[in-house]
């Protein structure tokens, strides 16, 4: 029998794929632990997953690890999730460099505490000459505040004279967003069966495939990253046409 990574069409893998980690506090409940045992484990997942997607070569990797609606969590647990930052991010550098994976982030950076800003920084210009695929983390990090800024700084350079308010179009206005350096996600995975974005690329998902697992993130593991690729694969992508209109394209 066939295993599911056999399964997969190498040749039709999502260039971009993101993940909205979800499920570590329940996990942690489940084993009568506290919420921060979790966050613990699922750092375990993030390692696999990323270890996965490159060797299954997969480009970008995106992964909402921390909301600016976070920070609106009990401060011990926000204490804890920043601690566990600081511990991990430059630990894995001999990981990332390992597997060729460069790390990147996007979101409001500035307002992390300053030494998780500064390891992080670290980190990327560490990994910063791989190439086989792009890891991000995207933290302090909302759709909206992305939007928000985006417009803002469109403002700024128009009345700066730097852009024309003619010139305002799709393609312009995504260069202000975060993600400007990287294709759209084709593919985004939620886990712990909730079924909601979560204020999460909202922009970059326009016509991204969606696929929700029970799964909580500690337990998502490798052979879920291929269900969830089987999956979009399985699926026909219109962009808006019909599928006759596909089949006369191909």
């Amino acid at each position: 029998m066939m295993s599911l990574k056999e399964k997969i069409n190498i040749k039709n893998l999502p260039v971009h794929v993101a993940i909205i980690m979800d499920g570590n506090g329940r996990w942690a409940l489940k084993q009568g632990e506290d919420r921060v045992f979790g966050h613990h484990k699922g750092v375990d997942a993030v390692r696999e997953i990323a270890e996965t997607a490159a060797e299954l070569g997969v480009k970008y990797l995106t992964l909402y690890t921390f909301s600016t609606e976070n920070w609106n969590r009990p401060q011990n647990e926000v204490n804890a999730l920043m601690s566990l930052f600081v511990e991990t991010i430059e630990k894995e550098i001999p990981t990332l460099n390992k597997n060729n994976i460069r790390l990147n982030a996007i979101g409001d950076l500035q307002s992390l505490p300053e030494e998780n800003y500064d390891r992080l920084v670290n980190t990327m210009d560490k990994t910063a000459k791989n190439n086989r695929m792009t890891l991000t983390l995207a933290l302090s990090y909302s759709s909206r505040w992305e939007i928000t800024n985006a417009v803002n700084n469109i403002i700024k350079d128009f009345s700066n004279n730097n852009i024309e308010k003619s010139k305002i179009d799709e393609k312009q206005f995504e260069k202000y967003l975060n993600t400007s350096n990287m294709p759209d996600p084709e593919l985004l995975i939620r886990t712990s069966g909730e079924m909601r974005i979560s204020n999460y690329l909202l922009w970059q998902i326009a016509y991204t495939e969606l696929y929700f697992t029970q799964k909580l993130w500690p337990e998502f593991g490798a052979e879920d990253f291929y269900a969830a690729i089987l999956e979009y694969q399985s699926r026909e992508r219109r962009f808006g046409m019909t599928s006759e209109q596909l089949k006369h394209e191909d």
